[in-house]
């Protein structure tokens, strides 16, 4: 199995008690998304991650991934300036948090990504929003077309703007029937799906606007209450199934990077399942996992879980 993953590496800044002098850095973004894949698919199946990293950070966040027999890193590439950085500013309760970006790193463009697109699977996790352009998805979309290989699109960051203080806010999408065209499965938090939209469609509605469009699979996750997953068949006709959340009983850390980790085990379970509702159901399980640990470097320490959860699931 080869799965091609696209999409802006972080350097998270964490702000502790929202104060400038308690801060620690880490990589965060796309990089839940290869920990993930790289835990989840064995040594002899290959991760193809199409990002740049500044020239700063270039050769740590190699020297990171080398662990990984099955990440291929040549589709990492250098660019001067800083690396994509996100100030994640915490209160003093832990859980309310600010984002500031700052210092967003260019779209990848698609010439870094056409040779890599010859694959089983493609994940494309816009974490900041704009990771890639709406022409570059329409390229990848032409590439990919005959070959049928499905796009797991999850639009994270694409429904924020940037306001003069560099920091997020939701705001809808005025062409999001263009960027849904023709995508095999799309992920978004119900926070997006109320947003996305000028005119404010509710939920039912918005779904039964993006299913035409060629969408076979939408899962709309709901943090800690898990995820809703509607699928169209051949004949057109929706199913919908609520898949709740999984108590971490008391070992809950911090939910940073459960969607980025969703969508990777999504992609993973549903090619080896064709099954959208067994991947989401797989999915949930994992980010769920992923909310015990606090960052992507220690989820390696999950392998043993997930290897069981691959066993039960029947997702191997």
């Amino acid at each position: 199995m080869t799965i091609t993953v696209i999409g802006h590496i972080c350097k998270d800044v964490i702000h502790s008690d929202g104060k400038s002098e308690n801060t620690e850095e880490r990589f965060g973004g796309i990089y839940y998304t290869i920990a993930a894949l790289a835990n989840l698919m064995s040594e002899r199946d290959t991760l193809q991650p199409v990002f740049g990293v500044g020239n700063g950070d270039y050769e740590k966040l190699i020297s990171n991934l080398k662990q990984y027999k099955n990440v291929d890193t040549s589709g990492i590439f250098k660019f001067k300036g800083l690396t994509n950085t996100v100030h994640l500013i915490y209160q003093s309760d832990k859980q309310t948090r600010t984002e500031c970006s700052r210092d967003i790193a260019a779209s990848i463009p698609f010439q870094r990504i056409k040779s890599f697109l010859s694959c089983d699977g493609i994940l494309i996790n816009m974490v900041s929003g704009f990771d890639i352009t709406l022409e570059t998805l329409d390229a990848i979309r032409i590439e990919t077309r005959d070959d049928r290989i499905p796009i797991h699109f999850d639009f994270h960051a694409l429904t924020l703007g940037i306001d003069q203080n560099h920091n997020r806010f939701r705001r809808p999408l005025t062409d999001w029937r263009r960027w849904c065209f023709m995508l095999h499965s799309i992920q978004m938090s119900e926070e997006e799906a109320a947003g996305i939209t000028s005119e404010r469609f509710d939920e039912v509605t918005f779904t039964n606007q993006l299913m035409p469009l060629m969408v076979n699979t939408l899962l709309i996750t709901r943090g800690e209450r898990g995820v809703s997953v509607i699928v169209q068949d051949i004949h057109k006709k929706l199913s919908r199934r609520d898949i709740p959340g999984i108590p971490t009983n008391g070992s809950f850390v911090d939910p940073t990077g459960c969607g980025d980790v969703f969508g990777a085990a999504y992609l993973f379970a549903y090619l080896k399942t064709k099954d959208s509702f067994v991947a989401a159901e797989f999915a949930n399980a994992v980010a769920s996992l992923n909310t015990t640990i606090g960052t992507a470097e220690k989820f390696d320490s999950l392998r043993d879980k997930i290897r069981t959860l691959k066993h039960d699931m029947k997702v191997e």
